[in-house]
């Protein structure tokens, strides 16, 4: 097995995958708790078109997997129930609150 810890920088802009190997997007970035130093999100750049009009899906770290197959990440997601998830505009990030947190884990029902 390879190195077992990566490069923020090496993480962001890496493809994002659905099960069925359908592209969803990109992590924009990793949202990091202050405290405990875990990853506690990647933001999914999402939607829009030549990367205008993109909005930010927070996706909890846990739901990513590593496929080196695909050299991306694979979420059980599929596109249809990402739209309906917590986004943001890149310009208006949200305050990461605790509240926040409950809010997105709970919506793809994952333990806070």
């Amino acid at each position: 097995m390879g190195n077992p810890v990566i490069s923020s920088d090496k993480v962001e802009g890496t493809t994002v995958y659905s099960p069925d190997g359908g592209k969803l997007g990109s992590i924009d970035n990793l949202i990091i708790d202050k405290r405990s130093g875990q990853v506690r999100y990647a933001a999914l750049e999402f939607g829009g078109f030549l990367g205008m009009g993109t909005d930010r899906y927070p996706i909890p770290w846990s739901m990513l997997t590593y496929d080196t197959n695909l050299d991306g990440y694979v979420v059980p997601l599929q596109q249809d129930q990402l739209e309906q998830a917590p986004r943001y505009d890149k310009a208006e990030s949200p305050e990461y609150t605790d509240e926040y947190g409950r809010r997105v884990y709970d919506h793809y029902g994952v333990t806070w």
